[in-house]
């Protein structure tokens, strides 16, 4: 089974054909993907790569970790399983609101 890596800081040019490629160069790439903004159609500025081993994993963000790539800074690591539930931050709203005023 594949390793899945996070990519973050892309720049918003970035496309799924130049992530393939840049991860290619370190191994075997089983899927490429950014990250695209439902309403807006724009990237996200960060997207997931499959490699096919842990070792091919690994050595993609030993090289690609840190590298300027379109002008930034690329962050890779290993993909943490999103929290049960889907998007997190469960519960209602944040805060609570202060009611201030008097009473009577």
């Amino acid at each position: 089974m594949g390793k899945k890596l996070y990519v973050g800081n892309l720049g918003y040019d970035v496309s799924d054909a130049d992530l393939s490629q840049l991860f290619g160069q370190h191994g075997t790439v089983g899927s490429a993907t950014v990250i695209m903004d439902k309403a807006t159609g724009r990237s996200k500025g960060f997207g997931f790569v499959e490699m096919s081993s842990d070792q091919e994993a690994q050595a993609a963000i030993a090289a690609l970790n840190g590298r300027d790539y379109s002008g930034r800074a690329l962050t890779v690591n290993e993909a943490k399983p999103r929290p049960e539930g889907g998007r997190g931050r469960g519960g209602f709203g944040g805060g609570g609101g202060g009611g201030g005023g008097r009473r009577y």
